[in-house]
């Protein structure tokens, strides 16, 4: 049986008026069940990244509908998007967004805390083990390499279980080596049954996804199963 925790109908995007508008996200629909990885490719400026903003309602839709576990968020207050985006949506950006003044295992609980959850400090440490920093805990951003910034930033999405992580070119700025450390939490992450969607040009996290939809010019143009 379906279980949807992330759907579209005709989202729109348009910057812009008369002669400048500009549609970057055009009509999509799209259905997302509990437990997917999906990867979203295409050119650059077709419209993947802000899709993804659009999902976790970090911009707004010009038009259409977008439900998140069978509840609309469209239509929600900027007051109710920031608790979806802290409570059931996790992010992960190409450039991690840390805060240089705290350290891993403080940028890791922030999020519990803002949630004002319980044991925040535990739950922050048990995260930074389950992506291999344990080790890590107490340094800054700026003694962390770019791979081991970017598993705190996962680490960081996870803090309040979220049902959703949404991840933006999480390894743009990675070398192969941390790509490939990146790659395997994302399989454990899976495994783990944690849904899942990327927005990527690399070939390597797309291969990573049971689905993959593809972008051009701000629509969606194909949708493929893949094969583990």
């Amino acid at each position: 049986m379906s279980d949807v925790v992330l759907r579209t109908r005709g989202v729109r995007k348009e910057f812009g008026r008369g002669p400048a508008r500009v549609v970057a996200v055009d009509g999509v629909d799209v259905e997302i069940e509990r437990g997917e990885t999906v990867a979203v490719m295409g050119p650059s400026g077709c419209g993947k990244s802000t899709l993804l903003h659009l999902l976790g309602g970090l911009q707004r839709a010009s038009a259409g509908e977008i439900e998140v576990d069978g509840r609309r968020i469209d239509g929600l207050s900027e007051r109710g998007l920031a608790r979806l985006r802290r409570d059931r949506i996790g992010f992960v950006f190409q450039a991690f967004h840390l805060m240089d003044e705290l350290t891993a295992v403080e940028n890791v609980e922030l999020p519990a805390l803002l949630a004002g959850a319980p044991a925040a400090r535990r739950r922050a440490l048990d995260l930074l083990d389950r992506v291999g920093l344990a080790d890590r805990a107490g340094h800054l951003p700026s003694a962390l390499s770019g791979g081991q910034r970017q598993r705190v930033a996962i680490a960081r999405a996870l803090a309040n279980e979220p049902l959703i992580v949404l991840a933006d070119e999480p390894t743009g700025n990675l070398d192969s080596a941390a790509t490939n450390e990146v790659l395997r939490l994302f399989d454990r992450l899976h495994e783990a049954g944690q849904t899942l969607v990327i927005v990527t040009h690399d070939p390597r996290i797309a291969a990573t996804a049971g689905r993959l939809l593809s972008m051009r010019d701000g629509a969606l143009v194909d949708q493929t199963m893949l094969v583990g």
